[in-house]
């Protein structure tokens, strides 16, 4: 079982701020350690490290953009939306899913490179904590262990790039 980790929202809000936490991750700085499961030319994916349920990964692109929809155009959305519908299908392969959340989250103020969420939600989550109680701050985040989450990482990758051959 999976502890979960209450949230601080001071500590977070400095590491959003200080540095775009997805290029410091493709710069490889190790105050912004993910485990990627899969990366393109045009998006990474990767381990959340604060996730809201096990499975809790994000894509990018590589290139730095802000805005979900008026950074890109047509082809190149659609690039990015490839890769979040290969992630999410390599993870319902993986885990039992109930339902597979996709949002994009950030601001202007904090997290500002744009990013999808993909949240497997597992069966048998009470309704009231589903949805939007998903990512509550008030929950914490789960205390995924280290090696756990990496080969959740691996799997993850490999499943990716064995259907994404195909």
């Amino acid at each position: 079982m999976t502890d979960r980790v209450p949230w601080q929202a001071d500590a977070y809000l400095d590491l959003a701020r200080r540095a775009c936490f997805v290029c410091e991750l493709l710069d490889g700085n190790p105050e912004y350690p993910h485990h990627i499961a899969y990366r393109d030319a045009n998006a990474v994916v990767f381990a959340s490290r604060f996730p809201s349920v096990l499975g809790h990964f994000l894509v990018a692109p590589i290139k730095h953009r802000e805005h979900a929809i008026g950074d890109f155009t047509a082809d190149e959305y659609l690039a990015i939306q490839r890769v979040v519908h290969l992630a999410g299908s390599a993870l319902s392969g993986l885990l039992t899913v109930e339902r597979l959340y996709v949002l994009s989250l950030g601001s202007q103020q904090a997290n500002r490179h744009v990013h999808w969420h993909l949240a497997p939600l597992p069966p048998g989550v009470p309704y009231e904590q589903q949805q939007t109680a998903v990512f509550d701050p008030a929950r914490g985040y789960l205390d995924v262990p280290d090696d756990e989450l990496a080969d959740l990482a691996r799997r993850l990758g490999e499943r990716m790039t064995d259907s994404s051959a195909m």
